[in-house]
């Protein structure tokens, strides 16, 4: 299988490809102000790239719990300088951007970007699909109910492993029907975005329920409430190590994608991990 985005693809074979995380938010749950300048937010980039980071996730709207929107000029005003200049310097970096509007989507694919993660599984925006399919682009498909200022209101599920399958399902089928290629798709369960600690670990541990959809798994434990949670109420910035347990567990289910914070030590740990399963 792979995962193809503008004439370009990433194996998914059995290998866990790490995605790098550049939030230039003021506000972010975890390590908000921290890169929220162009020239730190790509300097941070490059280094993620140069550790073996195989795609960079520019954000520039938090999709914390409780998070309220931020319009699309301000979102394009963080994020678009950082992926112009990222392009410039790392001409063959796979850029990923996290955003839910086609107007953000549309101009930051204009300036190079790869794919578009969309946390709402192309439901805020009418035209996203359109926009994606028009370019080409990869895109990341996410479970989440409601928005990120609403979705911890809705924490009840009859059958969470069931509902989240039949969401993403939907949401392929709507992507496709928009014109996007199946293998530019790869979906994503929402650990964190609407689910409690216990839903969470379910989720985990029933991950690889997910490949039932046909396309790659990408999953985002990094620093989440949960492992912050079962260390004692740590903060985000002191749960690498936690961060490092959900990774290793991932990659031992040969899930295709993670999502982290923390890439350098993440790809260090799963590279003595893989010497280990040779």
């Amino acid at each position: 299988m792979k995962f193809r985005f503008r004439k370009r693809s990433i194996p998914c074979t059995g290998r866990t490809h790490v995605i790098g995380i550049v939030n230039v938010t003021p506000d972010s749950f975890s390590d908000g102000e921290e890169y929220y300048s162009k020239d730190k937010a790509v300097a941070h980039a490059i280094e993620m790239i140069a550790a073996g980071a195989s795609i960079i996730d520019i954000g520039g709207e938090s999709t914390r719990p409780g998070s309220g929107p931020v319009d699309a000029v301000e979102e394009l005003r963080r994020v678009l300088p950082v992926v112009r200049e990222l392009r410039r310097k790392a001409p063959d970096a796979v850029i990923s951007v996290d955003t839910m509007k086609s107007e953000v989507a549309e101009e930051v694919l204009k300036a190079g970007a790869d794919i578009i993660n969309d946390v709402s599984a192309l439901r805020n925006s009418r035209n996203m699909a359109e926009v994606i399919a028009a370019y080409g682009a990869g895109v990341f498909l996410m479970h989440m109910r409601g928005t990120p200022k609403t979705m911890q209101s809705h924490l009840h599920y009859r059958n969470l492993i069931g509902e989240i399958n039949s969401f993403l399902t939907d949401s392929i089928r709507r992507a496709v029907d928009a014109g996007i290629s199946s293998e530019n798709i790869a979906v994503d369960p929402g650990i964190g975005f609407g689910k409690n600690r216990e839903q969470n670990l379910q989720i985990l541990s029933h991950i690889e329920k997910f490949r039932e959809n046909g396309r790659p798994i990408m999953v985002g434990p990094s620093r989440k409430g949960f492992i912050g949670q079962i260390l004692g109420g740590i903060p985000p910035e002191e749960r690498s190590w936690g961060t490092a347990g959900a990774v290793a567990y991932l990659a031992m289910k040969k899930i295709d994608f993670v999502r982290v914070h923390d890439a350098k030590e993440m790809l260090q740990m799963l590279n003595v991990l893989s010497e280990i399963q040779k």
